[in-house]
């Protein structure tokens, strides 16, 4: 009796083919989802950069968006929606997505110049490109799965289907995107790619489209073009984009030091390298961690000191060391290869006397059994900290690594006067090394966010000031006391490790200001 009733019900070939058509497209638009979802975070980079939060608000507006189209798709379905409205909805899906370039030719300047603080910033970004798309793409599921069930009466199998297509199509959007298009398509194409494959999913349910309404799509769709280009919504700020970050090189000369170039990674100055001087240290905190290493170890130009960079960026201080000490050993751990690229390219550097690593520097630290007498991390980028490389069991693995006579120095963006992030790294990394120092070359009149060089080593301890023995008459002042007796006390902040890392929390005072932007 079941069988028969089974057989009875099963849908004819013609139908079949429907429905498959109608799962391609639910499929395929759940790809294109999570395409734009994905993309989103490399367009927004280069104006709130990378974070927790950019993250957040994308995928928070999205979700809330396929909400909502969930729901209109639904009451549509049942208010008589039909294969045109399917069409329709692919089409405007289509349009908004280009239009998600316009809306940042327009949004960007408005909250460049607004006082908003990273999270607000982050959200409208998202909201006003990416929210109407993600609706509208929400409606074709459901308006699709309640038209097959017009078709064939298993509701089970039908529903259970399409969720199963949307959910593969999302996985595939993911992947794809993530480990491929960006890297070799950029943003802007795969924006334009993603509408061209929408519009032409709409097409097929097109065929009962009454001629105003294909007239006003094509005027609609032309208009978003036109003023788009227009606007400069085709053109991408990025040189280069890679897996990463979004990569430019701009010029930095200036009348005190000559011709120079600098590496901007998403929306944040990495690095300055002059054209001619490799031992010419522009940026402060940069000039800080060598004059740092010259005063800890008397070093000279016979130096053959060991180095290990964690993290290439504009290469500027591998560049100088070794121009400066030409016998000394380089290691740089970049995890990028095209900011190790962009630098032989476009910023004076060469790499043929470093040993380069494309891995992520704590799993090389880790494996590595080479002692070095100067560990540098250099990875944490601008509001985005890398949790692993901040907390005890990367400081083991530092000390580990260096020599009796070793030195570890980081640099790390806080706001001041009251570091927390700072004050929590000195804490977590006095639980390995005697000698934590913070310096800052000028204490700040008021609140603001700042570059803090730290140092860390067994061996001795450094002066109260440090004074610049070569190229910018600079010096550096040990704050450890001033800072501590700021704001929130040590004993009230955590020690960082792998099991519990609130950076987040700690750059709080940063993240809710206008200056982390």
């Amino acid at each position: 009796m079941a069988t028969s009733t089974s057989a009875s019900i099963s849908p004819s070939p013609s139908v079949r083919r429907v429905l498959m058509w109608y799962g391609f497209t639910i499929f395929l638009s759940s790809t294109i989802l999570l395409v734009l979802e994905i993309v989103a975070g490399r367009l927004i980079a280069p104006y709130v950069g990378v974070s927790i939060y950019s993250w957040t608000s994308i995928i928070g507006v999205i979700l809330a968006g396929l909400s909502l189209g969930n729901w209109i798709g639904g009451r549509w379905a049942d208010g008589g929606g039909s294969e045109n409205s399917v069409g329709i909805v692919l089409l405007l899906a289509a349009v908004f997505s280009i239009a998600s370039l316009l809306s940042l030719t327009i949004v960007a300047p408005l909250l460049q110049n607004s006082e908003l603080n990273l999270i607000g910033s982050s959200f409208i970004y998202v909201l006003s490109m990416f929210f109407v798309p993600a609706a509208l793409l929400g409606i074709v599921t459901p308006l699709l799965t309640t038209l097959a069930l017009r078709l064939d009466s298993r509701a089970g199998h039908i529903v259970g289907r399409m969720h199963a297509l949307a959910a593969l199509g999302s996985i595939l959007g993911t992947f794809i995107t993530g480990y491929w298009l960006v890297q070799f398509f950029g943003t802007r194409k795969i924006v334009m790619g993603s509408a061209i494959c929408l519009a032409l999913l709409a097409i097929p349910f097109l065929r009962r489209i009454r001629i105003k309404q294909a007239l006003t799509m094509i005027v609609l769709l032309a208009s978003v073009l036109v003023i788009t280009y227009a606007r400069g919504g085709f053109t991408n700020p990025c040189q280069w984009e890679s897996n990463y970050f979004c990569l430019r090189v701009v010029d930095s000369s200036a009348p005190e030091y000559g011709s120079a170039k600098a590496l901007i990674l998403d929306h944040l100055l990495h690095g300055i390298n002059h054209e001619t001087e490799a031992d010419l240290l522009i940026s402060p905190y940069v000039h800080a961690m060598d004059e740092i290493v010259r005063t800890f170890s008397n070093v000279d130009e016979g130096s053959q000191l060991r180095y290990f960079f964690a993290g290439g960026g504009a290469y500027t201080q591998p560049r100088a060391v070794k121009a400066m000490y030409p016998s000394a050993h380089v290691t740089v751990a970049e995890l990028d290869p095209q900011v190790t690229l962009t630098a032989q390219q476009a910023l004076f550097v060469d790499t043929s006397e470093m040993e380069i690593i494309h891995l992520d520097a704590r799993a090389v630290l880790q494996k590595n059994q080479q002692q070095y007498d100067v560990v540098v991390t250099d990875v944490f980028h601008d509001i985005s900290v890398p949790y692993h490389m901040v907390t005890q069991q990367f400081a083991q693995a530092v000390k580990r690594s260096l020599s009796d006579t070793g030195l570890y120095l980081i640099n790390i963006v806080d706001i001041f006067p009251d570091a927390k992030l700072v004050k929590s790294l000195l804490k977590t990394l006095q639980e390995e090394f005697q000698y934590v120092d913070v310096w800052l070359d000028r204490a700040p009149e008021s609140v603001t966010r700042t570059t803090y060089v730290i140092s860390a080593n067994n061996s001795h301890s450094l002066p109260d000031v440090i004074v610049s023995q070569r190229g910018f008459e600079r010096r550096w002042l040990r704050i450890n006391p001033p800072l501590l007796a700021t704001g929130t006390t040590m004993e009230s902040l955590p020690i960082l490790t792998d099991d519990y890392v609130p950076v987040e929390h700690l750059l709080s005072g940063l993240l809710f200001s206008s200056e982390a932007l």
